[in-house]
């Protein structure tokens, strides 16, 4: 499996969903707490940004991911950083070690497998927020719940001040892939 190809599909399908947003949706609230489609839309660029960025060798400056700016077309803006993103991780990075926020350090690879789930899970929020369907493929879903199922759940603490996703909510073993995955990264599938 080439995650570099998930990647570019992950990034492919949000911008999708990111398409069939209207100018009227921006103020919208999204599943994501205290955002508004706005500020999940300026979050996913800063997000492709500041992993271009880690990818590029920067380290130790948080700035770097909080750079997304949507201007007068987010739509552009999103396409703008999804293409960033791939150029960046088209070069032999997999095997290095990248400064992910302030998370810490992590393999390309593995990186790389963060923004895939971030991808899809931000998809889902777009899509429920504009209330088009959404499918990222059982592929992406199923390597998304992988990556999901490895990053810590809860509540922020002492040493961990930060989360990547709201705390867990329970889904039944027996649900379909997706809503396990919103499940793992605390998103009630039927919101």
């Amino acid at each position: 499996m080439d995650i570099r190809e998930l990647d570019r599909r992950a990034l492919a399908t949000l911008g999708a969903v990111i398409a069939q947003i209207g100018p009227d949706q921006l103020r919208l609230p999204t599943p994501c707490a205290d955002w508004t489609l706005h500020g999940l839309l300026r979050h996913q660029v800063s997000e492709n940004l500041g992993f271009a960025a880690a990818a590029a060798g920067v380290t130790g400056d948080i700035r770097a991911w909080d750079q997304g700016n949507l201007g007068g077309d987010p739509y552009q803006a999103y396409l703008d950083s999804a293409d960033a993103m791939t150029k960046a991780f088209a070069e032999d990075v997999l095997d290095h070690s990248l400064q992910i926020r302030e998370f810490g350090f992590f393999p390309g690879r593995v990186a790389l497998g963060m923004h895939v789930l971030d991808c899809v899970v931000h998809g889902w929020d777009v899509a429920q927020t504009i209330g088009v369907a959404y499918d990222p493929g059982a592929d992406l879903v199923r390597y998304s719940l992988k990556v999901a199922a490895l990053i810590p759940t809860g509540a922020p603490s002492d040493d961990r001040p930060r989360t990547a996703f709201a705390p867990a909510v329970e889904i039944s073993a027996g649900s379909p892939a997706l809503e396990r995955l919103l499940g793992l990264v605390g998103r009630p599938a039927a919101s």
